[in-house]
């Protein structure tokens, strides 16, 4: 496309194994659950088991990653982590084709892939902070998080179709695949990569070092809001949507289909607003634009308790769908580039590991707990409270972050000035 800012050869490639990785796990979107459904007569508990569990597992197992990863080279570490999860994955149709697929199996193998996601999306950040230099990261993201809706927007449908045609488990390869030619993608990239240095630090990983991620990102006033926030709110979005499922699909009576198609247009919206986050943040500063989305993010999900019955049921979720999604679209991008800016280079890995662990593991706590409030008060009242509750997320924000800073520059100022 003309006028289209170029990041590089080296970065290209980097993105296109992004992409073909998010086409395949979005086109493998509850494969697990279907499988488990479908081949394994599974019931209600053991696929909420297989979500929370596996997620959770995996995200323990990533811990000691962290630090281990932020002093070696990133781009086989990515590589190894993408041959991880093709492997396991790659066992689920081989074990279903001999006949000994079992569920203990989709358990193990759910975990090992949220522990080789983790681990990945750490060193790639990381990576990327080194490949691109920072005036270009907001552009780089902004590719990223518009790659993600994409697929997002057209992978659950033709899985759907896929399944419909050929079983779950075809997607699921499909989506090992896509990890092989990802690991090839970043292999393509070529170019050498310094081996970061430990200082006076010992080899091997202290136990103390586990905790860095979290002591950074707890320390630092701008950071810490935002890391709170942001895991809040991802939480309830994710708790919120198997109580949304069962009201559509079940009382309401939303064909599958219409369900999908619900959820999929509005994935536009984070394309539209991956594109205007580049634009906003020149014009308004990095700050202003993450209060605003932030803010306008919260105020939509409590609408989806009011989630009717036909045409305009439908409508009224494509269109608070639309404004969620596209707010998160500016959100996520501005959010990342700044977490890589202020995360010094020695410690990008562990403090994007440790928001990581954090976010899946909340998201797997609060997803079994919204499913037992769903049990007892029902599907709208569970939405609801998750929607009153974002209501209140905005207060976590870091809106005292840029008075405080020029209160202090001031200060010095006036210090300076002083005879």
């Amino acid at each position: 496309m003309a006028g289209r800012h170029s990041l590089g050869r080296r970065f290209g490639w980097l993105w296109a194994a992004y992409a073909v990785s998010s086409f395949g796990t979005r086109l493998a979107f509850d494969a697990f659950s279907m499988i488990a459904i479908l081949a394994l007569g599974a019931g209600t508990s053991q696929v909420a088991l297989i979500s929370a569990v596996g997620l959770a597992v995996g995200a323990v197992a990533a811990v000691p990653l962290g630090p281990w990863v932020e002093f070696r080279r990133k781009r086989p570490v990515m590589i190894a982590m993408d041959l991880v999860r093709c492997a396991a994955l790659l066992s689920v149709p081989a074990a279903y084709a001999l006949g000994l697929l079992g569920f203990a199996q989709l358990l193990l193998v759910s975990a090992l892939v949220a522990a080789a996601d983790i681990t990945f999306t750490a060193a790639s950040g990381a990576f990327l902070k080194s490949l691109v230099p920072p005036r270009d990261l907001l552009i780089a993201n902004g590719r990223f998080e518009s790659t993600t809706w994409t697929a997002t927007m057209l992978g659950p449908p033709l899985g759907g179709a896929a399944v419909g045609l050929f079983g779950p488990v075809l997607t699921v390869t499909a989506d090992a695949v896509s990890y092989l030619l990802s690991a090839l993608g970043i292999k393509a990239i070529g170019g050498g990569e310094p081996l970061p240095e430990r200082g006076d630090a010992p080899s091997g990983v202290r136990a103390g070092e586990l905790l860095n991620g979290w002591r950074f990102i707890l320390a630092d006033p701008v950071l810490r809001p935002l890391f709170l926030n942001t895991v809040l709110v991802n939480g309830l979005i994710m708790a919120a949507s198997p109580p949304l499922a069962v009201l559509m699909l079940g009382e309401l009576g939303f064909a599958p289909w219409q369900y999908g198609l619900a959820f999929a247009v509005p994935c536009l919206g984070g394309l539209v607003g991956a594109r205007l986050a580049r634009r906003l943040v020149p014009a308004y500063g990095q700050r202003t634009v993450l209060l605003a989305a932030g803010t306008l993010r919260a105020c939509w999900p409590v609408g989806l308790a009011f989630v009717g019955h036909g045409i305009a049921g439908i409508a009224l979720v494509m269109v608070i769908e639309s404004a969620l999604i596209t707010c998160i679209g500016v959100y996520n991008p501005v959010l990342a580039t700044l977490r890589l800016e202020r995360a010094p280079a020695d410690r990008v890995t562990r403090v994007l590991s440790a928001w990581s662990v954090t976010g899946k593991t909340s998201i797997a706590a609060m997803t079994a707990l919204w499913g037992l409030l769903a049990a007892v008060t029902g599907p709208r009242a569970a939405i609801a409270g998750a929607g009153l509750i974002m209501l209140a997320t905005p207060l976590l924000l870091p809106w005292r972050g840029g008075a405080s800073r020029a209160r202090r520059l001031r200060e010095v100022t006036g210090r300076s000035r002083t005879p």
